[in-house]
């Protein structure tokens, strides 16, 4: 037997009763290695520990796998890390979203004519938009920072956050993300850089919310709309349902003639569709800050929407397993396509959903299972994804 495979055996069998072994070429990116066995060690995050330390300086890393019932460990060669990103991307981006949701923020802030002059109008727009710019970025900065902080804490190399701009939007961004740039060793480090995004965000995203509706007021909606003009009122979700009743006690929007079973009829129509609108009733106006808190929720919904590659499909993984995930995915494509035909941009969801399904986080070491804490925390999260889900985020009608 040569040297390295004698070398590589007695560094597996510290931890490991082999049962099997199969020696690869390690010519290229393969498999060097693969041991059939169980692990001596119970607890499988500390074998993969010290097996990790002594494989490192071969420059191997080992991989923790389970087929059936039976453990496998498999030497691979150890993946160069890239070499370290300058943030002069990120900053840039950085700065560019915040002049476009500053900017988003002033015309939606704004009720009355801007000044002729355009840097006066420039400038009135930026001042205007401040409020709703600052709270979006706080709740978007504090979702990515979660997952940057909590990959940095487990030893993960992830980047810094990636701001996108998007002007003349809605939002004025199109959120952000971090790139994790090496593989988590386990479904407990997947799974806590994938909950620390959504979960601090949803915090910021309920104390910018309460803030906001408590600077908003409760109007009539107008009866009917002018020729040429248009109105966009935005989608309910229970959680968005339940803070406008503390703030105003009143289900919110409420319609001008319907009360009793009628009422709940109409509310089960319209959460689900978006109509009919609610016209002549009484609404929350909302200010600038409110419009962010919204828009938190929404963002913290889209990534728990539990496929693939988002928050929620980590967290759905992690929890109930590749297998399950895989499963369920049919019923989520099935949801978004329904859904589509009160809300087109459900179908492009779809399509989503139909590629990122289908690729999974591996994490090094698949033997070690979650914790009972994790795995409750987990179905909190998914509980967080149906109330904050949105069936029709945005309703824009024409007169």
């Amino acid at each position: 037997m040569p040297y390295d495979q004698i070398k590589y055996f007695e560094i597996v069998q510290q931890e490991f009763d082999i049962a099997d072994v199969v020696y690869g070429s390690g010519e290229t990116n393969t498999v060097v290695a693969k041991f059939t066995g169980t692990l001596k060690n119970p607890d499988s995050e500390i074998a993969y520990a010290h097996m990790e330390a002594a494989l490192k300086p071969l420059k191997l890393v080992p991989l923790f796998r389970l087929q059936g019932e039976q453990q496998i460990v498999l030497l691979v060669p150890e993946i160069e890390r890239p070499k370290k990103a300058s943030p002069r991307l990120n900053l840039v981006l950085f700065i560019l979203t915040i002049f476009s949701v500053l900017f988003t923020g002033g015309l939606y802030g704004i009720d009355t004519a801007l000044p002729q002059d355009t840097w006066q109008a420039i400038l009135t727009i930026l001042k205007n938009g401040w409020p709703f710019a600052i709270s979006l970025i706080a709740i978007l900065g504090t979702h990515e920072l979660g997952h940057y902080f909590m990959g940095k804490k487990h030893g993960v190399d992830v980047t810094l956050p990636f701001f996108i701009p998007f002007p003349f939007s809605s939002f004025g961004t199109m959120g952000a993300f971090i790139n994790m740039r090496s593989i988590p060793k386990n479904k407990k480090q997947l799974f806590d850089i994938a909950v620390a995004g959504p979960l601090s965000g949803l915090v910021v995203s309920i104390i910018v919310l309460l803030i906001g509706l408590h600077l908003s007021t409760v109007e009539a909606l107008p009866a009917s709309l002018p020729a040429g003009s248009g109105y966009q009122m935005e989608g309910n979700s229970i959680l968005y349902l339940f803070l406008k009743y503390i703030s105003f006690g009143k289900l919110l929007p409420e319609p001008a003639d319907a009360s009793g079973l009628a009422l709940i009829t109409y509310w089960f129509r319209y959460f689900f569709t978006g109509n009919p609108i609610p016209w002549g009733g009484l609404d929350v106006m909302l200010h600038p800050v409110a419009w962010a808190g919204w828009a938190g929720l929404f963002v913290t919904m889209l990534n728990l929407i539990p496929v693939g590659q988002l928050d929620g499909g980590h967290i759905l993984q992690s929890v109930f397993g590749t297998r399950t995930s895989r499963r369920i995915l049919p019923f989520i494509i099935a949801g978004l396509v329904l859904l589509g035909f009160f809300w087109n941009t459900w179908w492009f969801w779809a399509v989503l959903a139909l590629f990122m399904g289908r690729l999974y986080a591996e994490p090094l070491d698949q033997i070690t299972q979650m914790d009972n804490k994790r795995k409750w925390l987990g179905i909190v999260m998914l509980l967080v994804f149906i109330l904050t889900f949105i069936p029709v985020p945005l309703t824009i009608v024409y007169g």
